[in-house]
């Protein structure tokens, strides 16, 4: 069969190449892909973004299987406009995306259903958002309610930090927020201490099987400094997610979203993404749902996953995932972010990247911000590449992927040097 898989980010080169390796499908497609999907001779890039426009493409192509990968189509209704017209699409509609594309709904909604989350308030006024943050006090946070790629969080250790995010976000718009109906919103929780973690699970409206646990790193350098990213690398899986916090974050978290939101008359299908904060009490609590696997976590999440993709998103388009048992590698899996020079504020693109590692079955550069032109790859965006490897053990993990960093060049190149340190601790 025929694959498509929609978007043009690291998780969707991961989606694919997971996805072409099933004796199912004769090709895949990736709109709009990048520079590492147009050099796979296995893979065929399409540059169209419109959701209508995809939609008459895949029918005339004869698509049978579509997967979505970033958030912005989901917040479009690509997965209502595929479906409208029969097609096979795995992804939440444009109503339950609401869970990721505006933070207050989300609040809301775990407010209403009894999900463990920080208390908060929303403001569309800046003056009473700084009034707000006056009186509560810093450390606190503050998340811009639209779509921001994963950097409309600023987690504020200080008043004028926090004063300064509610004029980005409310004023000035900085971070690129795609604002929802009504204009720029912000929501002010407080500050929850412990360790993140990434929960990610695919729902088929009525059930539910977890991926396994990764965690990433948010912060730009080392020992979790400097500022809010897409994430700087990522591991699988979490020592930090206990087989007690496994059940409890099913439990109290994922079980009751997905029954809330069939009783709201919104069923969830596709890919759904807790990130957790993992209290020194052992309590676990919500930090934001994602309508989408997450990024880098996918990179080394599909390194790992044994089964046939496509077969798994097929039982997910027919509500038969109780029927299905992922199988996986029992190595770790690591991948480290290189970033362009700039990110995350203002990325420089063009860079040529002069060298590239030959991808191997357990080590895999997968792109993410980049381009291909007359043979040549360039950067086009903030996190250019995700180098990825398989090992026995956290240490030898992270060797392996730090080997492959060593393979790749090009000018401005920005990378964590410790990703994983939290696992070795452990």
């Amino acid at each position: 069969m025929k694959v498509l898989v929609v978007g043009g980010g690291g998780r969707e080169h991961a989606l694919a190449w997971k996805m072409k390796q099933s004796p199912r499908v004769e090709q895949v497609f990736v709109a709009p892909g990048n520079g590492g999907t147009a050099r796979d001779a296995d893979l065929t890039n399409i540059a169209i973004t419109d959701v209508k426009a995809l939609r008459q493409w895949a029918q005339a192509q004869g698509i049978a299987l579509t997967v979505v990968g970033p958030e912005a189509p989901l917040a479009a209704g690509v997965v209502d406009e595929f479906r409208a017209h029969g097609m096979r699409i795995f992804g939440p509609t444009k109503a339950a995306a609401q869970l990721e594309s505006s933070k207050a709904f989300s609040k809301a909604f775990m407010k209403r259903h009894g999900i463990p989350t920080a208390s908060y308030e929303t403001f569309t006024d800046a003056a009473a958002a700084h009034a707000y943050v006056e009186r509560e006090g810093a450390p606190i946070v503050v998340k811009a309610d639209g779509l921001a790629a994963g950097k409309g969080v600023v987690v504020a250790m200080t008043l004028a930090e926090a004063h300064e995010a509610i004029d980005f976000m409310l004023l000035d718009n900085k971070l690129g927020v795609a604002h929802n109906e009504g204009g720029a919103r912000v929501v002010i929780e407080s500050f929850l201490q412990g360790e993140e973690a990434s929960f990610i699970v695919l729902c088929d409206g009525k059930h539910v099987t977890a991926l396994a646990t990764s965690q990433d790193h948010k912060r730009l350098l080392d020992a979790d400094q400097g500022p809010n990213t897409g994430g700087m690398g990522a591991y699988s899986p979490a020592p930090v997610v206990t087989p007690e916090v496994h059940r409890r974050a099913m439990e109290e978290i994922i079980l009751p979203t997905i029954r809330g939101m069939e009783q709201d008359g919104i069923p969830y299908t596709g890919f759904l993404y807790a990130g957790l904060m993992i209290e020194p009490s052992g309590a676990v609590k919500t930090l934001e749902f994602n309508c989408r696997m997450g990024d880098p976590e996918t990179q080394p999440i599909m390194m790992r996953l044994q089964s046939d993709l496509a077969e798994v998103m097929l039982a997910a388009t027919e509500e038969r995932l109780d029927q299905i048992a992922l199988q996986w590698d029992e190595r770790f899996a690591m991948g480290v972010v290189l970033a362009a020079a700039g990110y995350p504020m203002d990325p420089r693109k063009g860079d040529a990247i002069t060298a590239l590692p030959a991808d191997r079955a357990d080590a895999v550069v997968f792109h993410a911000g980049t381009t291909m032109k007359d043979g040549q790859v360039f950067t086009s965006g903030g996190r250019v590449l995700c180098a990825t490897a398989l090992g026995h053990g956290v240490a030898e993990a992270q060797e392996r992927a730090y080997e492959l960093v060593a393979g790749v060049a090009f000018d401005g190149m920005q990378y964590r040097t410790d990703i994983g340190y939290r696992a070795l601790s452990k």
